[in-house]
């Protein structure tokens, strides 16, 4: 259902079973997937595309220029999965030109009132980001990454997959995978047991990645600390993905239990 003072461009793609309400406005370069519900006074314009069963609620600004001053006005695009929940005043912007030109969300992700996503981040599956979460251009946020309320993650900063970072908290180092971070600035306060445990994740394996844990921040020397792992911890999986983390090419330091 498509409500009589909606304005919809005549070039805008909307699929079946499509519900837009109210005064809402979608742009001549919108695709929108079957199922999505779009509430009353949301605003939807640019190269965007937005997949399955959504539910954006009102006030939302989708697809609007970035708030990069070296934006000029070039064709750059917004992708968004299946199933989000993008509650009110949420604001998702394009990629840039400098960024690679796209900005992505994946699936089954909730933002909560007045969470802002920049330009050319990447976002993916079971995100939450809590009230009034922003994200600094070109970040780069895990799968079941949880951000408390009224924390901002700093443009170019890394948040692993199964991070937690707790309330009120900046976020300007990058977040190993299943870590938890909270704090003024953000300091590694340990691993995210119940989120591994909600995953029924093996004891056996946590345990093991709670040993590999201590190995690693034993001290500031991450390189001299990784370097002396056991091939036994090397060897397991989840550990393997939080090494292959720190060693990536990265634009932030690591968050440590040790981080000022």
């Amino acid at each position: 259902m498509i409500h009589k003072t909606a304005i919809i461009d005549s070039e805008a793609k909307i699929s079946k079973n499509v519900k837009i309400g109210p005064y809402s406005v979608i742009g001549p370069d919108v695709e929108i997937g079957e199922g999505t519900v779009v509430q009353s006074y949301v605003n939807i314009t640019g190269q965007t595309i937005i997949g399955k069963n959504n539910i954006i609620y009102p006030f939302a600004s989708i697809g609007n220029h970035p708030q990069d001053l070296k934006f000029k006005g070039e064709k750059t695009r917004l992708e968004i999965g299946d199933n989000n929940k993008i509650r009110e005043y949420v604001t998702i912007n394009p990629g840039t030109k400098g960024g690679g030109g796209l900005t992505k969300i994946s699936n089954n992700c909730l933002f909560m009132v007045s969470a802002h996503i920049a330009h050319d981040c990447f976002v993916g599956d079971n995100v939450i980001l809590a009230n009034n979460v922003p994200l600094g251009g070109h970040a780069h946020i895990g799968d079941n990454a949880i951000i408390g309320g009224n924390s901002a993650v700093q443009q170019f900063t890394r948040v692993g997959k199964s991070a937690m970072i707790g309330g009120m908290c900046g976020v300007v180092r990058d977040i190993i995978p299943y870590g938890i971070a909270h704090g003024n600035r953000s300091v590694l306060q340990g691993l995210n047991l119940i989120g591994l445990r909600r995953k029924n994740i093996p004891n056996k394996e946590i345990m093991t990645l709670s040993d590999a844990y201590k190995e690693i921040f034993k001290n500031e020397n991450l390189t001299e600390n990784l370097s002396n792992l056991s091939n036994v911890l090397k060897n397991n999986e989840l550990v393997a993905e939080v090494i292959k983390f720190i060693e990536m090419d990265k634009k932030r330091p690591i968050c440590t239990p040790f981080s000022k």
